[in-house]
């Protein structure tokens, strides 16, 4: 096998690019190549290394074994590599790192990510991007977020994207202080067969109520919506108050609720949602790891704090 310096970053890119997104096509669009093109390139540094890297399927590619290890070793390099480029054209005194969140996802852990973040890396300036998981999927594709914090199933299967878990966040029920299910201190979860309920609707937030559904029907529960909301949680705590219903959320909405709103905890409890971090593979920023570090480090801070 030859040394790392015989191969040209143009085809670590490339190859990086396929491994992301599992395919040679959807590759080919983010890079603005022909497949035919991004397949020889991928073939030259296969060739220049001796190893082969990729199993090609019909419609889809995995990595070998050596193309798991080599693809880790890849992003590293193009990650110094675009340091080193921003150092030299003197970029790096204010680098940018686009985040899209959900609130649920990062509530109670965002603020002090951020404190550390800018005390740990005072060149980078975090831009945080608070749309629906519909707009997020359009700007990830677009290779305008260099990280993604989300709930399952949401995002996490965006191509492009390295996802890790961040934290486990439990479901609970919210409703008006004054809402007769507020006198329990755990709901069970039969008790919503007839209670109205408001939720996030599909155009933006596609997965909320199928997964809803899945996870009533074990309880013999169909959820029954009076109103669905697009423009995500805070829309939704108004709508709420206005309809005299409640709501199935992640307790970590608590800290932004308003005062006027309770939730309680549900007695057995519903299966927690998983929130995740996803770093782009395509476009790697040197940051973007420290940043998942700290915003994972907040999130078991807040675990231990609950326990």
């Amino acid at each position: 096998m030859r040394d790392w310096f015989d191969v040209e970053l143009r085809h670590l890119r490339y190859f990086v690019a396929v491994a992301a997104h599992g395919s040679f096509n959807r590759a080919a669009q983010v890079l603005h190549l022909t497949q035919p093109a991004l397949s020889r390139q991928v073939k030259d540094l296969e060739a220049e290394l001796g190893v082969l890297l990729l199993v090609r399927g019909k419609n889809t590619v995995s990595l070998t074994d050596a193309g798991e290890r080599f693809y880790e070793e890849a992003r590293e390099v193009l990650a110094r590599a675009d340091l080193a480029v921003q150092r030299v054209r003197g970029e790096q005194r204010r680098d940018v790192l686009r985040i899209g969140y959900a609130p649920s996802a990062t509530a109670g852990i965002l603020p002090r990510t951020l404190e550390r973040s800018q005390a740990e890396h005072a060149s980078v300036r975090v831009e945080l991007v608070d749309v629906s998981p519909t707009e997020m999927i359009g700007l990830a594709k677009k290779g305008r977020l260099d990280a993604i914090v989300a709930l399952e199933p949401s995002l996490t299967t965006t191509p492009g994207f390295q996802w890790s878990v961040l934290r486990r966040v439990n479901l609970v029920l919210v409703m008006r202080a004054d809402d007769p299910l507020a006198l329990l201190k755990r709901v069970p979860p039969r008790r919503l067969r007839e209670v109205p309920l408001v939720g996030l609707a599909r155009e933006n937030f596609p997965d909320y109520v199928p997964h809803l559904r899945r996870i009533l029907k074990p309880h013999g529960v169909a959820p029954r919506f009076v109103a669905l909301e697009s423009d995500g949680v805070s829309t939704l705590f108004a709508t709420v108050e206005a309809h005299r219903a409640a709501a199935i959320l992640a307790d970590s909405v608590v800290g932004i609720m308003p005062r006027t709103l309770v939730c309680r905890p549900f007695s057995p409890n519903l299966d927690p949602v998983v929130a995740k971090i996803g770093i782009s593979a395509t476009y790697p920023k040197p940051y973007a790891a420290a940043f998942a570090r700290l915003l994972r480090e907040e999130a078991e801070r807040a675990t231990r704090r609950r326990a």
